[in-house]
């Protein structure tokens, strides 16, 4: 038996992959620096959830805004690289872990220097 689920191997191909659509062949200068974080795909592999985060906070609003009218491009770019019988929709969101972990890490250095 896998370690894993199916669904679990089958998001971290799609994060590669996604990445890799993104960084080589999605051509839009208003995509500034992005990083694919992590995909959830449902137990029936139809649907993906694809986390991204950007460098600056301010350029995350317009970087989900052109993954999404991207959508198309990047599933059939998908569908050409993987071996499935059926590509996931998507669905792009930011990730917002990394920032709740700033927040962590500030109140802990407060906690720190107050004792």
């Amino acid at each position: 038996m896998l370690p894993y689920k199916r669904s679990q191997r089958v998001g971290h191909l799609i994060r590669e992959e996604v990445s890799d659509i993104v960084l080589n062949r999605l051509k839009d200068p208003r995509l500034g620096f992005l990083t694919v974080t992590d995909v959830e795909v449902t137990e029936d592999l139809r649907h993906a959830r694809i986390y991204i985060s950007t460098l600056k906070d301010e350029d995350r609003d317009e970087a989900i805004e052109i993954l999404n009218s991207a959508k198309s491009f990047i599933r059939s770019e998908l569908g050409k690289r993987l071996r499935m019988k059926f590509v996931p929709s998507l669905e792009f969101r930011f990730d917002e872990t990394t920032r709740y972990g700033d927040k962590m890490e500030r109140l802990l250095k407060k906690i720190r220097e107050e004792h």
